[in-house]
């Protein structure tokens, strides 16, 4: 989050860019987690879905990390 917080407070044409992307990447993650859920990827229970909905995001999340941190 301040990887991504420090680019958008720059005020810089790459921070508009990153912004744009943030707001993708939020709509695709949560299409692609509606998706799972309604061909039953996240399985049966209330226990399995949260914890197969907190993977989805953790890996946009280490996604994002490795990609801000190289730049």
């Amino acid at each position: 989050m301040a990887l991504r917080t420090a680019k958008l407070a720059a005020g810089t044409a790459a921070g508009e860019a990153e912004a744009r992307r943030m707001v993708r990447e939020k709509i695709e993650a949560g299409l692609a987690l509606q998706a799972l859920a309604l061909i039953g990827g996240l399985g049966r229970t209330p226990n399995s879905a949260a914890a197969k909905t907190l993977a989805h995001y953790r890996r946009k999340v280490r996604a994002n990390k490795r990609r801000l941190a190289k730049e």
